[in-house]
């Protein structure tokens, strides 16, 4: 080993990134790889990822099956389970959700897509302002095209199946609603873009609303986080701010929840029009 600091400290951090690129070859479809596998998924030698493995091995992140193949090793279950690492979407948003809250002083929510591909309100940070937007129907599954927390969910889903939601009725309830497909296309289009969407009192009269989208580790767009308030209070330029505060606490509640950006960038690839 060489006695020079800055290369000892260079070899430390190039054995964790290479620790790193072992752990990230696991997952569902592969639960369990050999020596060769993981030295072909990883670039790097056979003798290498051995010697990585043994030492991964001690330390619990790794263990070896019985037909000597490798599997992630106890200690990742013992962190995954401890409760140290938010495992819901609900979880991992609340601590988010209030440094928001107190950034913006407006109402800070986090909402979910739903399996029905309708969204609803998980939970929310109340503005301190007596004037206030306060969400009462947690858990009431809402039409995506309606308001900023929908739209920006819609905005990520893969792009037939936005096609089927803007081929069929768009309801309006509101006068601000957006019931014109193409309207509501272009909107979508650049909040793939932008990385949030915006509401001008489209489902909630008098409620001005921004969002931005929360991915898991799969990269499909699962949540969002959204900050709402009264329109005297929510002025256009604000909200293009406040919106581009909400894009890096939402990726921060992404992170939480495994994503990378290389999946959500494909997540993003998907949702895009073949035109765009």
């Amino acid at each position: 080993m060489s006695s020079d600091p800055v290369v000892a400290r260079h070899g430390s951090v190039q054995s964790i990134d290479r620790a790193v690129a072992i752990l990230r070859c696991f997952d569902v479809r592969r639960p369990d790889l050999g020596t060769s596998d993981l030295a072909r998924a990883t670039g790097l030698t056979t003798s290498t990822v051995h010697r990585l493995l043994l030492a991964m091995q001690s330390n619990g992140l790794v263990r070896q099956t019985v037909d000597r193949r490798y599997a992630l090793g106890p200690l990742v279950v013992q962190l995954a389970r401890s409760g140290g690492i938010p495992n819901t979407l609900r979880d991992a948003a609340m601590p988010v959700l209030r440094t928001l809250r107190d950034e913006t002083e407006e109402t800070a929510a986090v909402h979910e897509l739903l399996p029905s591909g309708k969204r609803a309100v998980l939970d929310q940070v109340e503005s301190h302002h007596e004037l206030r937007r306060t969400y009462t129907e947690f858990g009431v599954p809402v039409p995506l095209p309606l308001g900023a927390p929908g739209k920006v969910l819609l905005a990520f889903l893969h792009w037939e199946q936005q096609a089927d939601v803007l081929a069929g009725p768009l309801e309006q309830v509101v006068p601000q609603t957006i019931t014109d497909p193409e309207v509501l296309a272009a909107q979508l289009a650049e909040t793939r873009i932008r990385g949030f969407a915006k509401s001008m009192s489209e489902r909630t009269p008098g409620i001005r609303t921004v969002a931005a989208p929360v991915f898991d580790f799969s990269g499909r767009v699962v949540g969002c986080l959204s900050i709402s308030g009264p329109e005297m209070r929510m002025p256009p330029e604000r909200m293009d701010k406040l919106g581009e505060l909400v894009a890096p606490f939402a990726w921060s509640v992404s992170e939480l929840l495994g994503a990378t950006v290389e999946e959500r960038d494909r997540c993003t690839a998907r949702a895009s029009a073949p035109a765009e």
